[in-house]
């Protein structure tokens, strides 16, 4: 919710859109890390926080699954950890990290929902990868003539 606050007078909006996934999804699913994963997950030891892409990655499998099925999916990252650890009773040192939305969807949107409700625009790839050092642009994307509208 300190998301949500932050947005100051579309906070009433914001919430709308992201509750409104929550009560409409036919499943809802919890990801969350365990106590003692480090025994578990190669590359922790040097980077602890591999769990965390492992997760990411399997939510990006199912989501890309789900859409391959006709099904939409959505992240909420707007709860209280804390909060969702004692509804789900889970034991010390588990963490939520996701709730997905699952399930079926009447239409798929053209483009990005942030970006339709203006919260967000699209950034073109050349913004965004690079070659051998920051802010060097790759020459795997071509720099964009125009620019997108706010």
């Amino acid at each position: 919710m300190l998301t949500a606050r932050a947005l100051g007078e579309r906070e009433d909006e914001f919430m709308r859109l992201k509750v409104q996934g929550v009560l409409d999804a036919a499943e809802l699913l919890a990801v969350t890390l365990a106590d003692g994963r480090e025994k578990h997950v190669f590359g922790r030891r040097t980077l602890p926080q591999m769990d965390l892409a492992s997760a990411s990655c399997a939510i990006q499998n199912l989501w890309l699954a789900a859409r391959a099925e006709g099904l939409g999916m959505g992240w909420v990252s707007l709860f209280d950890p804390a909060e969702v650890s004692a509804l789900l009773g889970l034991p010390e040192g588990a963490e939520p990290i996701a709730l997905l939305c699952l399930g079926p969807v009447h239409d798929f949107h053209e483009e990005p929902m942030l970006q339709r409700e203006r919260w967000a625009r699209r950034e073109p790839l050349s913004a965004l990868v690079f070659d051998e050092c920051w802010g060097r642009p790759s020459d795997l994307f071509p720099t964009p003539s125009f620019v997108e509208p706010a």
